[in-house]
Order: C-alpha cells, then sequence, then structure tokens
C-alpha cells in the first residue's frame, strides 16, 4: 500500500488541489478539471501509437544499423537524421522521450539524442506548413536558420556539460524503460 502511495503521491496531491480549490471556487475548479480531462483524452489519443511505432522500430531497426547512422561515430550524418527524424515527428513533445528511450537503447549518441528531443520541439513539418501560410516564408526560413544551429549547438554544449557517469545513468534508466 505504500508503494502504491508513493508512486502515486503526485496524483493525489493534485487531486486534492483540484478538490480544494473546487469547494472554495466551483467554477474555477470545474475549469481546472475540464482542462484535466481534456489532456488526459488528448495523451490516451497520441500513446498507443508511439509506443507501438516504438515497438516496430525496436524489433525491425538493428542495434547496429542505429549505431553507424546515430551512433559515436556518425558524424554530419548522425546530426541530419536526428534532426529529419526529430522534425518528421508528430505529436506532443511528450511523445519524444519514450523515442528517446529506444534510441539510448539502440545506443544512439547523446548529443544526437539531445537534437532529436531539439527538433521535435521546434521543426515539426506540419508546424512549418503553418508558419509558411500564417507569418510567411521569410519568418519561417530565419527562424529554421536560427533554430537548427541553436539546438545543435545547445546539444553540443550539454553533452559537454553532463558528466559521462550521469550520461551512463541516463542510459542506464533507458534499459529499464521495456521492464
Amino acid at each position: 500500500m505504500k508503494t502504491i502511495l508513493k508512486r502515486y503521491r503526485a496524483f493525489i496531491i493534485v487531486a486534492v488541489a483540484i478538490l480544494i480549490l473546487t469547494i472554495f471556487n466551483f467554477e474555477l475548479g470545474m475549469k481546472a478539471l475540464n482542462i484535466t480531462a481534456y489532456s488526459f483524452k488528448e495523451m490516451i489519443l497520441v500513446i498507443p501509437p508511439v509506443f507501438v511505432l516504438l515497438g516496430l522500430l525496436d524489433i525491425w531497426v538493428p542495434r547496429e544499423i542505429m549505431i553507424k547512422y546515430m551512433g559515436e561515430g556518425s558524424g554530419l550524418k548522425g546530426i541530419l537524421l536526428s534532426i529529419f527524424i526529430g522534425s518528421a515527428a508528430a505529436g506532443p513533445l511528450y511523445g519524444a522521450f519514450p523515442v528517446a528511450a529506444v534510441f539510448m537503447k539502440k545506443g544512439v549518441k547523446f548529443s544526437n539524442i539531445l537534437i532529436f528531443i531539439g527538433a521535435w520541439s521546434t521543426t515539426k513539418i506540419p508546424m512549418l506548413l503553418f508558419e509558411v501560410t500564417s507569418l510567411g516564408m521569410k519568418f519561417t526560413v530565419t527562424r529554421l536558420l536560427i533554430d537548427i544551429p541553436g539546438i545543435i549547438i545547445i546539444a553540443a554544449i550539454l553533452a559537454k556539460l553532463v558528466s559521462k557517469e550521469e550520461v551512463k545513468k541516463i542510459y542506464q534508466n533507458a534499459e529499464k524503460f521495456d521492464q
């Protein structure tokens, strides 16, 4: 029982907070509940397809291929592939983290994983199409010319700042993702 309470303590705290909020301000509490229900529905629609695709990636793409194209010695090829995969992705940013965990299991270089997450969050193709139609080609190209080098630079800095031991722990936690 204690382990269940410990595991779900954040959920329980938030549920109690919303309950208290609803008691003191019914309208605001109901708004919070509606937002929570909408977010939950959105996650239920996104997470299952992500996990199906992750299962296929895990089975169909051998570790050696991932290491060759995105591992330690991949260089520019790994960077470009990370940007392309992140840009071609669909769905909210929280969908990128299970993909990153599978990439870690497959031996993808840490900086390439950071680039992938950065590309997922800022250079998605549907978002670019929306920007072109809403804000114009000049804005979109300018933003990309700033964002892509920025993502690469930030990933390189983070890869240097995070100790090898910490990266090893992160990769070990990704291995537990399967279990």
